[in-house]
């Protein structure tokens, strides 16, 4: 595992490699969400079943519009209020969208972050990117790049930064129905 520049890590995006980043919480996993084979890596790192679906954080509103339903909705207001910031919603989906991303749901989870690596990560990608927690399912969360490196070994490189004030992974909710689900 090596630390990598903003630079590097969007090129290892663009190549369809798995990449490990710093969040609102704890450092995530990611990669392009559109690269099935990337995916396919990503939940065999992570060892997560693909029923469970994953998070797509993005840097503004205008990366994810194309994805969900959201303007014109009676939860815009809502949802609008808290972005950017560190609350994932859960929306339907504006096109279908692949079972890899939302678990075979006609929803998927999506944040659009304030955290300033994860804002430019995702512009300088041009779009949004798989976020998962960067640890095997059921273990405990990294929050630093060696602790990455103790857990993946030698499966795939760190973006160093500093992790935002959150103590525990960000709070998400069902845009349709209100209800907070973590």
């Amino acid at each position: 595992m090596a630390q990598i520049t903003l630079v590097q890590a969007v090129q290892q995006l663009q190549a369809g490699q798995v990449i490990a980043y710093p969040t609102e919480a704890v450092y995530g996993l990611g990669c392009d969400p559109f690269n099935q084979t990337a995916m396919q890596t990503l939940l065999h790192v992570k060892q997560r079943p693909l029923e469970k679906g994953v998070i797509l954080i993005a840097a503004s509103i205008e990366q994810i519009l194309p994805l969900v339903k959201l303007q014109g909705e009676p939860w815009q207001a809502a949802v609008e209020r808290t972005w950017p910031g560190p609350v994932t919603w859960v929306l339907p989906v504006q096109k279908i969208l692949p079972i890899w991303i939302t678990g075979g749901r006609d929803t998927v989870a999506v944040r659009v972050t304030a955290h300033q690596d994860v804002q430019q990560l995702c512009s300088a990608f041009g779009g949004p990117l798989i976020s998962t927690s960067a640890n095997l399912t059921g273990s405990e969360p990294a929050r630093s790049c060696q602790e990455v490196a103790a857990i993946f070994a030698e499966q795939l490189d760190c973006l160093q930064g500093e992790l935002g004030q959150l103590s525990q992974p960000t709070q998400i909710f069902d845009a349709s129905s209100g209800r907070q689900l973590r």
